[in-house]
C-alpha cells in the first residue's frame, strides 16, 4: 500500500470507530466498508476487521459497562452459543469471489439495520424475558456470521433485542460492546488457526480507532446523537457493499 493510502484509511478507521462506538459498536462494517472502497486483498480483511473490532470493542464495553447500560443474563445466553460459532466460522476460509459475495450482502443489509437502530423508537411498553431457546438460536447464527465475514455482529445483534423488546436502547449498547469484543476474539482465534496472516501496516490503523474508540464511547455514554453522519455513514456502507457484489463479484 502506498503512504497516501494507509494515512486515508487511518483517518477514515478513525471516524468510523467514532461513530459506531457512540452506539456501543466496534465499527466492523464500517472497515469492511471502507476496505472495499480502498480496494485492500480480501485475505486481510477479515483479520484487520475483527483486530480493529476488539480494540473498539474493549473501550465501549468498559464504558457502557462501566455506566451500568448492561443486562448479563441476556449477554450469557448469547455467547454460549456464539463463541464456538465465531470460531468455526474464524476457522473456515472461503475464496476471495465468493468472500466480496458474502461481504457485500452483508454491509448491504447492515446499511439498513443501522438506520433502523438509530432511527428507531422504542416504545414504553414493559420488557419481555427473552426466551432461552431464541437467544440460543440467535447467537448461534449471529456468531457463524461473525467468525465468516470478519465482524462482531452488534450490528445484528442490537435491533433484534430492540425489535423484541427484550431490552432498553442503552441496555442494547452495552450487551452488543461486550457481545462483538468476545465474538471478535474467538472469530480472530479461528481465523489465525487456519491462516496466519495480518497486514503489516495495522499498527497505524490501531491507533487510529484507540483514539476513535475512546471519543465515540465518551460522547455516546453522554447520549451523543448525530443522526447527518449515521445517514452518511448508511450511504458508504451501501455504496462498498453494491462495489462488492456488482463490481467485484461478477467481474
Amino acid at each position: 500500500m502506498t503512504t497516501e493510502s494507509i494515512v486515508l484509511a487511518a483517518f477514515l478507521f478513525l471516524l468510523i470507530a467514532i461513530v459506531y462506538s457512540s452506539v456501543g459498536h466496534a465499527g466492523s462494517s464500517g472497515y469492511l466498508a471502507i476496505m472495499a472502497l480502498l480496494s485492500f486483498a480480501p485475505e486481510t480483511i477479515k483479520p484487520t476487521s475483527l483486530i480493529l473490532n476488539i480494540i473498539v470493542a474493549t473501550i465501549a464495553s468498559y464504558k457502557y459497562i462501566n455506566a451500568n447500560y448492561f443486562d448479563k443474563r441476556i449477554f450469557l445466553i448469547l455467547i454460549a452459543t456464539s463463541l464456538p460459532t465465531a470460531f468455526l466460522g474464524g476457522y473456515l476460509t472461503i475464496s476471495p469471489k465468493y468472500f466480496k459475495l458474502m461481504a457485500g450482502l452483508f454491509l448491504i443489509l447492515a446499511s439498513g439495520l443501522l438506520l433502523f437502530r438509530e432511527y428507531s423508537k422504542k416504545n414504553n411498553s414493559e420488557l419481555l424475558k427473552m426466551p432461552v431457546k431464541w437467544g440460543l438460536a440467535i447467537g448461534s447464527i449471529i456468531g457463524l456470521i461473525s467468525g465468516l465475514i470478519g465482524v462482531g455482529g452488534g450490528i445484528f445483534l442490537s435491533p433484534i433485542i430492540i425489535m423484541a423488546n427484550w431490552t432498553s436502547v442503552k441496555n442494547a449498547s452495552g450487551i452488543a460492546a461486550l457481545f462483538i469484543l468476545v465474538n471478535s476474539i474467538s472469530g480472530l482465534a479461528g481465523h489465525l488457526t487456519a491462516v496466519n496472516q495480518v497486514d503489516f501496516n495495522i499498527i497505524y490503523w490501531i491507533i487510529a480507532v484507540i483514539i476513535g474508540g475512546l471519543t465515540g464511547s465518551y460522547l455516546g455514554t453522554a447520549k451523543f446523537q448525530n443522526r447527518i453522519i449515521i445517514t452518511c455513514l448508511f450511504l458508504v456502507l451501501l455504496t462498498a457493499g453494491f462495489k462488492f457484489v456488482l463490481i467485484d463479484f461478477l467481474k
